[in-house]
């Protein structure tokens, strides 16, 4: 029998020497390849690109939250919309969210800056090591690498920002102000989330706070270089995310996919807004009542696209939070789905699982 070209070769020595230039992604792209190298070719029967048209009446829900702050009618009608999006959808767009957009385009280019900046520099930030150790800002490729089985055309820096925050001498200098600025802002609307899927949960407002779900936030800085061969490849592989909820902010590219009903839906750019999502977590300690979605990243022929995204989890950090389906929600006609975890050993088993498409909750399921 005759192997195909992806299988007969050494993928671990490719994968060695790839990481080993420290230069990611963009540095073949900066090599000039016209050819997808083979840790990158996604196997024929999980070609993104041969999937039916998704129907035209499904659209991602876009919710207004001007106004939840001050007016009680507009904010009941908000909280039924966060509860129909994330109990049907698990994302939702959001708009007038407090953030402005003068600040969304500094973040965007500051990652931008990151990335594109003399590669000895950015070397210096490369770790694979543990994400706890001596950099506060740690940037690779892939950093289930050795894991997925195939490598996904992106490049990252992941930074924790809370609860712990980095001094700024400890950040690159290409995004050091406005990450520290960026950070503040998404802290105090991810807060202003919590209330509103507390309150969707039918919880008191400061529930999810109190357990601790917006103690830890990291930023991810997306750079997804322009593909040769973009039907060979995947920007991030199908995944559901290890948070409790992400906010998202993408650039005017675009290529982000939800997976709803069995379609894939795009999520479409929109300048002024922010994609939010309900995290594994969160769909653990609901008990199902919100559901962690299937999501995606197509490779593009057209690039640098960058995304930003904003993780609320405390991930590797060891804290005393127990994850479990909160007790308000659980009863003899909806008996707890999970066991009771840490973050902690949550995210270990995430990060050996790496983005294979199946869910990191399946082994916690009672």
């Amino acid at each position: 029998m005759k192997l195909s070209a992806h299988q007969n070769y050494d993928r671990k020595s490719e994968l060695t020497a790839f990481d080993e230039t420290k230069s990611g992604v963009k540095g073949l792209v900066d090599a000039e390849i016209t050819t997808v190298p083979r840790i990158f070719i996604v196997p024929s029967s999980e070609k993104p690109h041969s999937d039916e048209p998704p129907s035209p009446e499904l659209n991602l829900p876009t919710i207004d939250l001007e106004g939840i702050n001050e007016d009680p009618i507009r904010r009941k009608e908000v909280i039924e919309q966060v509860k129909n999006a994330l109990g049907s959808w698990g994302f939702f767009q959001m708009v007038n969210h407090g953030i402005p957009d003068s600040m969304l385009e500094e973040i965007k280019k500051g990652v931008l800056g990151f990335f594109e900046q003399d590669n000895e520099v950015k070397k210096e930030w490369y770790s694979r090591g543990d994400r706890s150790g001596k950099l506060k800002l740690v940037y690779n490729s892939n950093f289930d690498l050795y894991s997925a089985p195939v490598a996904n055309w992106r490049d990252t820096f992941y930074c924790p920002m809370a609860p712990d925050p980095p001094q700024p001498h400890e950040l690159p200098s290409a995004c050091r102000d406005i990450l520290m600025e960026y950070s503040k802002q998404v802290m105090e609307l991810g807060i202003n989330l919590f209330k509103l899927i507390s309150e969707a949960l039918q919880l008191n407002p400061d529930h999810l706070i109190k357990l601790g779900c917006a103690e830890g936030l990291a930023v991810l800085g997306h750079y997804y270089p322009p593909c040769p061969q973009p039907e060979l490849a995947i920007g991030t592989n199908t995944h559901t995310d290890n948070t409790f909820i992400t906010i998202l902010l993408q650039d005017e590219i675009g290529g982000l996919q939800l997976l709803h009903q069995n379609h894939w839906i795009d999520i479409p750019p929109n300048p002024k807004a922010l994609v939010v999502n309900v995290g594994d977590l969160l769909q653990l300690i609901s008990n199902d009542k919100v559901f962690s979605a299937q999501h995606r990243v197509l490779a593009n022929k057209i690039g640098p696209r960058v995304s930003v995204a904003s993780f609320f989890t405390t991930g590797d950090l060891q804290t005393s939070m127990v994850c479990e389906p909160i007790k308000e929600l659980v009863s003899e006609e909806n008996p707890a789905k999970y066991r009771s975890i840490t973050v902690k050993e949550y995210h270990e088993h995430f990060n050996t699982k790496g983005l294979n498409g199946i869910s990191a909750l399946l082994l916690f399921k009672i």
